[in-house]
C-alpha cells in the first residue's frame, strides 16, 4: 500500500469515525428536546434536526395508530408544535437510549436504538414505553441530519409513580 492510499484509508476511517459521531450527537440533542418538550422549547431547532424531506412514523399498530406519519420537515415541525401548549404535555420525560447500532455508507447511514422512556403527563398520569428506533440519516449541506425516523412499541404500561419518599434499601 503507497502512501497516498494510506492516507486516503485514513480520511475514510476519520469520516467515518466523525459521522458517528455527529448522528449519535444528532440522535442525543433530539433525545434532550423531546425531554424538555414545551412552549418555550426551539422548534426550528428540532425541525433542523430532520431533513428537508424527511419522514417521521410511527410503526406498528400501535404507534402507526397513537403518532401517524409526517413527511417533510414542516409537517413534523407542525406534528411537534402539537406538544408546545400550556400546561405542557409532560411533567417529566426521559428518554433512555441502548443498543445502538450505526452503519455509515458514504453520506447515508442507518441506525438503530433501543428507547426506553419514562413520562408523567400534566394530568398526574405515569407511563412506562420501550420501543425500538430504526433512523435513515443523511449528511445534508455538510450535516447530518435524521431523513427516516421510525419508531416501533416494543412494549408499553401505565405505572404509578416514578419517585417515592421510601429509604431505598441498602445494606447496614
Amino acid at each position: 500500500m503507497s502512501s497516498q492510499e494510506r492516507i486516503e484509508a485514513l480520511e475514510q476511517q476519520l469520516d467515518q469515525l466523525q459521522s458517528e459521531h455527529a448522528i449519535r450527537a444528532c440522535m442525543n440533542r433530539y433525545m434532550l428536546l423531546c425531554d424538555e418538550l414545551g412552549v418555550g422549547s426551539p422548534l426550528a431547532e428540532l425541525a433542523g434536526l430532520f431533513t428537508v424531506d424527511a419522514v417521521w412514523e410511527g410503526k406498528g399498530a400501535k404507534y402507526r395508530d397513537s403518532f401517524g406519519g409526517y413527511r417533510g420537515r414542516e409537517a413534523i415541525s407542525a406534528m411537534f408544535s402539537t406538544y408546545m401548549v400550556e400546561p405542557a404535555h409532560f411533567a417529566l420525560n426521559v428518554h433512555f437510549l441502548t443498543s445502538e447500532l450505526i452503519q455509515v455508507q458514504g453520506d447515508a447511514a442507518d441506525a438503530s436504538w433501543v428507547m426506553l422512556q419514562t413520562s408523567t403527563f400534566a394530568s398526574g398520569a405515569s407511563h412506562l414505553n420501550s420501543a425500538r428506533l430504526t433512523v435513515r440519516f443523511a449528511r445534508e449541506q455538510g450535516q447530518w441530519r435524521m431523513a427516516h425516523f421510525q419508531t416501533e412499541n416494543l412494549f408499553s404500561r401505565p405505572v404509578d409513580r416514578w419517585n417515592s419518599d421510601a429509604q431505598l434499601p441498602v445494606p447496614a
